[in-house]
C-alpha cells in the first residue's frame, strides 16, 4: 500500500523561505515519480514540480523554475519541495503525489496520479 505523508507547512511572510517534505513508502516498483501540486483557495488544483526515479530527473512548471528545488533522500524514502521568495500566490495546500512511469505522466495532470497524500497548508503573508 502506498502512503504519502507531507510536513512543512505553515505561516510565513512575502520572501521568505519554507521547505516541504513527503514520505513516501510502499513504491515497490521503478520507475516511479513523485510530485508536489497545490490548490489555492477557490482554484483548481495544479502541478508545481516533479521528480523521478531511479534516473532523479526533474520538471517544473514554468512560474516555479528558479524559485522551488525538488529533490529526494531515496536511502530515507522522503521528498522535499525548497521553496523560496514565498509569494501571496503561493498560499495554498501542497499535496504530494505518486505513480509509476515518468516526470512525462505528471505533467499530464492530477487525473494522471493514483497516490496522493492529504495535504499541507502553507499561508504566504504580505
Amino acid at each position: 500500500q502506498v502512503q504519502l505523508v507531507e510536513s512543512g507547512g505553515g505561516s510565513v511572510q512575502a520572501g521568505g523561505s519554507l521547505r516541504l517534505s513527503c514520505a513516501a513508502s510502499g513504491l515497490r516498483f521503478r520507475p516511479y515519480h513523485v510530485g508536489w501540486f497545490r490548490q489555492p483557495p477557490e482554484k483548481d488544483r495544479e502541478g508545481v514540480a516533479c521528480i523521478s526515479s531511479p534516473d532523479i530527473s526533474t520538471y517544473y512548471v514554468d512560474s516555479e523554475k528558479g524559485r522551488f528545488t525538488i529533490y529526494s533522500d531515496n536511502a530515507k524514502n522522503t521528498l522535499s519541495l525548497e521553496m523560496n521568495s514565498l509569494k501571496h500566490d503561493d498560499t495554498a495546500v501542497y499535496y504530494c503525489a505518486a505513480d509509476y512511469g515518468a516526470c512525462e505522466d505528471y505533467q499530464r495532470g492530477v487525473d494522471n496520479m493514483e497516490y496522493w497524500g492529504k495535504g499541507t497548508l502553507v499561508t504566504v503573508s504580505s
